[in-house]
């Protein structure tokens, strides 16, 4: 396993546990103090683009030796001449063609177009109570920048407030929050999404939201994710919820319901309960099985009203990825997205996550290889989105050329949920009577956070843009976490402006694989992507030769 440094002097970034590729630690904890690239620029925006110490220092790459297969193993091309994907008004003289003109704005969807102003969005948060905390910070963060946001399986299930009569959900006031939490502040750009699994179709999750809400939400149909091989996960520490969760229908390990575990319970033997969710298609046996059988689904959301529907697919072998894609592209769904090995979780069997599956970059890269073949057949192909240990401005315009023209967000988990602990953390440290209400972890603000002030003003650079947004008077309302959100979203934003532009390449649509290179032989080999001194190689010795 290639190891990740801990700590970036030029950015003056720290990680406090092990660091994975995507820069966040392996254990990204709610209470944390700082400070990793993510966390930091969660605070600074766009200020985490450049060296630390502007005028007291130089700084040089320290990133020349590639390892291994993996995203950090592709290296983005620039060009010395042109422009392309210009946007409408723009000429291609020097001073239009400036960075903050790119235009990173996304759409995705067959007939019923769904826009984001940048291309990300979220990873299902669902049942973990990490994404029941934070929802707030979330969702209004999320509907502020506009980008889509996905309210994971398992939300009604475990709502011991919701109610089920005759197998059917007729309650679901957690559901509720979620949604109408973003449509709060949704002004056309972004979406929710809510995603179902086994116990989700059998409560009825997808009845419920067409008949509350009707198009306003994507439903999303799950078939795994990149983290684990099994169904979803929490866990709880009190009996009688873990039998509550029993008599739900879920399974849960131990059994709470035996009285020898509730003796060793009761002797604090055992502490806490998992909660797994079932497998999808375990009476199918072949391909064609499981299409009859999707093809239903889709049939069966469409009949009952949803205008707009979404796969999640996980880090399975070919033969699934490669049924994901055709399947999704026959249903004319409007959103595949595809998440590989190395990414993140609330919870998962820690070496099954450690062990199972196909690496994000091998994932995607057979992505776009299956995508084309479907192309070549004269199929519209499904609009993707990646998905599996990204988090930096870098991976996003990676992830977008290597699954060029077919990839339209990149979806990040654990990265666009750090902004929502540490605005909570910080609101809570300055006002100490909504702590409990915004689940705040910090008594007063550490020195990490200190040094940008002490005010929320100071300490946020995109404060002021969120105010210019909703309004003096409804900044009373809005989330530190929603500001780290936005906050966030804008560093990343300006990075891939910046990216896209040294690219020449001024709208989304304009990047192609030919804007990333190999740095090293088995990455071009698994990629299809070119070696760096391959690419144009044969157009520099024309320039040569003439």
């Amino acid at each position: 396993m290639i190891q990740w440094p801990k700590s970036n002097d030029a950015l003056g970034t720290v990680n406090r546990g092990n660091p994975a590729e995507s820069g966040l630690c392996t254990l990204c904890r709610v209470d944390c103090a700082g400070k990793c690239e993510t966390w930091l620029s969660s605070l600074r925006g766009r200020k985490m683009l450049y060296p630390r110490d502007f005028s007291f220092v130089t700084a040089g790459s320290a990133n020349t030796c590639h390892v291994g297969v993996s995203y950090n193993s592709l290296r983005i091309n620039g060009y010395n001449y042109g422009v392309n994907g210009l946007p409408k008004g723009l000429s291609n003289s020097e001073d239009d063609c400036i960075f903050p003109n790119v235009n990173i704005e996304t759409e995705f969807g067959q007939k019923l177009k769904t826009k984001a102003r940048v291309p990300i969005m979220t990873g299902a948060l669902g049942s973990t109570f990490v994404a029941a905390k934070y929802w707030e910070s979330f969702a209004v963060g999320a509907a502020l920048v506009g980008f889509p946001i996905v309210v994971g399986e398992n939300v009604v299930g475990i709502d011991q407030q919701a109610e089920i009569k005759n197998g059917k959900i007729i309650k679901a006031p957690e559901l509720d929050r979620r949604i109408e939490t973003f449509l709060r502040y949704y002004d056309g750009y972004g979406a929710i999404i809510v995603q179902m699994n086994v116990e989700d179709t059998r409560n009825g999750v997808a009845e419920y939201v067409i008949g509350k809400y009707g198009d306003k939400a994507i439903i999303e149909l799950k078939w795994g994710q990149g983290a684990k091989d099994i169904g979803g996960e929490i866990q709880v520490t009190s009996l009688d919820y873990a039998i509550f969760l029993k008599k739900r229908g879920y399974v849960v390990d131990p059994d709470p319901t035996l009285p020898e575990v509730q003796e060793a319970f009761k002797h604090k033997a055992i502490r806490s309960f998992a909660r797994h969710s079932r497998l999808g298609y375990t009476s199918l046996k072949s391909a064609d099985a499981v299409r009859e059988n999707f093809m239903k689904a889709v049939s069966y959301l469409r009949k009952i009203g949803y205008k707009r529907i979404s796969l999640k697919t996980g880090s399975y072998g070919m033969e699934a990825l490669a049924m994901s894609i055709k399947y999704a592209t026959e249903a004319k769904l409007d959103l595949l997205t595809i998440d590989g090995s190395g990414g993140g979780t609330g919870m998962s069997p820690w070496n099954m996550m450690e062990t199972w599956g196909v690496p994000s970059i091998l994932l995607h890269s057979k992505a776009y290889e299956y995508a084309r073949i479907l192309e070549g057949k004269g199929k519209q192909v499904v609009d993707m989105a990646f998905a599996g240990g990204l988090a930096r401005e870098d991976h996003i315009f990676k992830a977008l050329a290597l699954g060029a023209p077919y990839v339209k967000l990149v979806c990040m988990g654990r990265a666009l949920m750090i902004p929502g602990f540490l605005g909570s953390n910080i609101e809570g440290a300055l006002e100490s009577s909504v702590k409990e209400k915004v689940h705040g972890n910090w008594d007063k603000l550490p020195a990490s956070a200190a040094e940008f002030g002490m005010t929320p003003d100071e300490i946020f650079a995109g404060y002021y843009d969120v105010q210019k947004k909703v309004g003096k008077g409804e900044m009373k309302n809005i989330p530190y976490g929603a500001i780290a959100v936005w906050t966030l979203s804008d560093k990343l934003a300006a990075g891939v402006q910046q990216l896209m532009a040294g690219a020449r390449r001024f709208s989304l649509s304009a990047i192609s694989r030919d804007d990333i290179f190999s740095a090293n032989r088995e990455t071009e080999k698994e990629t299809g992507i070119p070696f760096i001194t391959d690419m144009d190689d044969n157009k520099a010795k024309k320039v040569l030769k003439s």
